[in-house]
C-alpha cells in the first residue's frame, strides 16, 4: 500500500514539494514516520492513548529533523474540525478506520474538508464485496455463504466491525467533493497468513505479485482490502 501511495503522490505533487499531512487513526505511526522520513510535515491523530504511546516512542528515537516535522494529538478522527481549520493539508490517510465506525459518512466529510483543492484522501478499508473469500478458503462454508450478502464480519482480533463496498463508496467520494481517482486491491494472495507468520525469503517476489495483482482486474476486486485515492475538486 505504501508503493500505491508514493505512486499517487509522486503523480500529483512536483518532486520534492513538501506536503502536509495528516494521518486519521494513525495507530503506532508506521506510514506517518514513513512520510516525515521523506520530508514531509505530518500530523498524526489517534484516539487510542497505548497507540499514541507507542507513535511517540517510536518517533523519539528518529534524528531531531525527523522529530521536528511530526507532530501526534490525542483526539478522535470525527472531531478533525476542533482540531484543524479547513482544507490546512494537501493529503489526508485514513487506514483501517472505517470498519470500526458504524456511520462512516460523516467521518469521510469532515476529512474531505480538511484537505486543500487538488489535495489526496487515502483511505484503506475492508472490501465488503469479497468477505466470502477468507471463510471459504478456510473451507467454513456455513460463514462463507452468510458472507456473500453482509457487510459484517469478526476481525482477527475477535471484533464485530464491518466492511464496505466499492460503489458504496465511490458514490460517497463523489457526494463529498472528493471524487475517487483510483482503487487498487491490498492483500490479494496473502489475507490467510497466519498474523504470526515471519516474513518469507522471497519477499521481493510476493511483493511484486501483490503489487501487480493490486493494480489488475479480475485480481484486485478479490482483495481482502481496498486502497481507494479520491481528490479534492
Amino acid at each position: 500500500m505504501a508503493r500505491q501511495l508514493d505512486e499517487q503522490i509522486v503523480g500529483r505533487y512536483p518532486v520534492g514539494q513538501r506536503l502536509r499531512v495528516l494521518d486519521v487513526g494513525m495507530g503506532q505511526g508506521t506510514q506517518a514516520l514513513r512520510l516525515a522520513r521523506a520530508g514531509h510535515q505530518v500530523t498524526g491523530l489517534e484516539r487510542d492513548a497505548t497507540m499514541v504511546a507507542a507513535a511517540r516512542e517510536a518517533l523519539s528515537a528518529e534524528p531531531e529533523g525527523i522529530r521536528e516535522r511530526m507532530r501526534i494529538i490525542e483526539g478522535d478522527g470525527r472531531d478533525t474540525g476542533v482540531h484543524f481549520l479547513p482544507g490546512s493539508f494537501d493529503v489526508v490517510l485514513c487506514h483501517g478506520v472505517l470498519m470500526y465506525v458504524e456511520e462512516p459518512d460523516p467521518l469521510l466529510a469532515g476529512l474531505a474538508r480538511m484537505l486543500a483543492p487538488g489535495g489526496l484522501l487515502s483511505l484503506l478499508v475492508r472490501n465488503a464485496d469479497a468477505l466470502a473469500m477468507r471463510p471459504g478458503l478456510a473451507g467454513d462454508w456455513p460463514g462463507t455463504l452468510e458472507a456473500f450478502d453482509s457487510t459484517a464480519y469478526r476481525n482477527r482480533l475477535g471484533l464485530d466491525v464491518r466492511a464496505d463496498r466499492l460503489s458504496t463508496l465511490t458514490a460517497t467520494l463523489a457526494g463529498i467533493g472528493a471524487p475517487l481517482q483510483a482503487w487498487y486491491g491490498v492483500r490479494v494472495f496473502t489475507d490467510t497468513a497466519a498474523d504470526d507468520a515471519g516474513t518469507p525469503d522471497d519477499m521481493g517476489a510476493l511483493l511484486a505479485c501483490e503489487e501487480r495483482a493490486g493494480r489488475t482486474d479480475p485480481y484486485r476486486g478479490v482483495a481482502a482490502l481496498l486502497h481507494l485515492c479520491g481528490v479534492r475538486g
